[in-house]
């Protein structure tokens, strides 16, 4: 196997990266040469990604990557982008983007999700998608656009979610990549395709939609104002697994014989496991949980929970109120303070969109008849273990609902450098847990594409070079039994404050 670099462009809600993946004899190594924020701005229309200056800064790290590369003596064999899921761009005929994409959080959502659900039943739509029902689903957003714009969707000519878009800048070619294309809520898992008698129920446009392309397919190669632009040779652009939870469980290092769910721990909390064949019941409807798909065709079923959200925007207030924390201090504020004082929902409805979330919190705690919390410490407990015990009533609906055992839990993604939060989720579920890579999404991308181009076999053979590359952290069960005593108290405050 020769030595062969690939640029992972891996995007969340927070920030962004461009990384240099190696692939040599076996094993792969990671490094990151551009990183840079990647928040929405608001706007008089609405909450909006801010996407010229993303793009800038894509190109800026393409450059970076070729230059480490050069000067390693690294061969550039590719490059593609992941994103987080359900935000699109809508282009025109004459390849105009006719609309700066939506952030998932814009405020209009949430009416456009009411009206949905009046016009056809929950039951038909997870049915037809085997989706978790979420305000900010690509499906509600289209509908929130049609409401906003009535006459921007007939001019739509190609519908792009958020990899699809930036792979098209970068070659000027259009594919809709199945991964990312799963999270729409407006694909039949079943079949893989796009569920078009859903869409015409609820009287939105399918001619927009383009033909799924696999994980590890080729778009084309670098357009060539790019290459001068960025100082680099035309490589191909190949689109990994662009979901960026597909990514990251492409690279979670399990051997095929484990019984094994995997947590992909960030901004957001995805907690499933990976199987052939979607799972569509009342009872997996009513659990709320999702069928996404994965690298070599594979299922993704999961539940998607509020994860570090909760800990990113209490940090942004307490700096906003002149108290800079870095994340290890509030970690270590949190080990300090007392345990379960407070417990919210990390899924409540309040907490979904950016402020003050310590008031937001305060306020759920005054609902709940619970202490308020009064200090960093406790209000960043107070997430953490709230979502310690979110992870265990998941797994546990996870075995229910699959009939199948779990042993070993695998968190991959950088929400696992929280030593803090991963044993209390060792505690919570009773297993092992078993820590890393932190890096796994952009991992994940680089592997795919490498299997794109035939570096490697398969999935398996992904995760081989995962297992022989990378040291992996053990958490092993210690309190089991006071998480035991507070599942009650946390499953009655949810229904509760519901």
């Amino acid at each position: 196997m020769s030595k062969k670099g690939f640029v992972a462009f891996d995007l969340g809600a927070e920030s962004g990266r461009a990384m240099l993946a190696t692939l040599d004899g076996g094993r792969v190594a990671v490094e990151e040469r551009h990183r840079f924020a990647n928040l929405p701005v608001r706007l008089p229309s609405g909450l909006h990604w801010n996407l010229y200056d993303l793009w800038n800064n894509l190109v800026e790290g393409l450059g970076q990557c070729g230059k480490a590369a050069a000067e390693q003596g690294v061969e550039l064999a590719g490059g593609g982008v992941d994103t987080w899921g359900v935000d699109f761009g809508l282009v025109g005929k004459s390849n105009q983007l006719l609309t700066l994409p939506f952030a998932y959080r814009d405020e209009r959502n949430a009416p456009a999700m009411e009206k949905m659900l009046e016009a056809v039943a929950p039951e038909v739509i997870y049915e037809a998608t085997g989706i978790q029902f979420m305000p900010f689903n690509t499906l509600v957003q289209l509908l929130a656009q049609r409401e906003a714009e009535p006459g921007l969707l007939e001019q739509v000519e190609h519908f792009l979610m958020m990899p699809d878009l930036l792979h098209f800048f970068f070659t000027g070619e259009k594919c809709n990549e199945a991964t990312d294309a799963s999270t729409t809520q407006m694909i039949d898992p079943r079949s893989g395709q796009w569920a078009v008698d859903l869409l015409a129920k609820l009287d939105l446009p399918t001619g927009i939609l383009g033909n799924l392309v696999p994980a590890g397919t080729p778009v084309g190669r670098l357009r060539p104002d790019i290459c001068e632009q960025a100082g680099v040779a035309p490589l191909a652009v190949i689109a990994p697994a662009s979901h960026d939870t597909a990514s990251a469980v492409a690279a979670v290092p399990a051997q095929v014989s484990d019984r094994w769910a995997y947590l992909s721990s960030g901004t957001w909390s995805l907690m499933g496991v990976e199987i052939d064949r979607p799972i569509i019941s009342e009872a997996s409807r009513r659990a709320n949980f999702t069928n996404e798909g994965g690298a070599e065709g594979k299922i993704r079923f999961l539940k998607n929970i509020a994860g570090l959200w909760l800990v990113q925007e209490c940090r942004r207030h307490f700096q906003r109120d002149g108290q800079d924390f870095s994340y290890s201090q509030l970690t270590g504020l949190a080990a300090d303070a007392t345990s379960f004082r407070t417990l919210v929902d990390p899924d409540d409805e309040t907490f979904l969109a950016p402020g003050d979330m310590p008031l937001k919190i305060a306020a759920f705690a005054g609902k709940t008849n619970q202490p308020l919390p009064e200090t960093p410490g406790q209000f960043v407990r107070c997430c953490l273990e709230s979502l310690a015990l979110a992870y265990r009533q998941t797994l546990d609906t996870v075995v229910e609902l699959t009939a199948r055992p779990v042993d070993v839990l695998h968190i991959v993604g950088g929400g696992g450098r929280n030593e803090l939060l991963n044993q209390m989720t060792a505690d919570a579920t009773g297993r092992l847990v078993i820590v890393g890579p932190y890096e796994a999404t952009a991992i994940g991308n680089a592997l795919v594409q490498a299997m794109g181009l035939g570096e490697l076999k398969d999935l398996a053979q992904i995760r081989q070079v995962v297992r022989a590359s990378f040291d992996l952290e053990k958490c092993e069960p210690r309190d089991t039994a006071a998480y035991d005593a507070q599942m009650e108290r946390f499953a009655r405050l949810r229904s509760r404050a519901a």
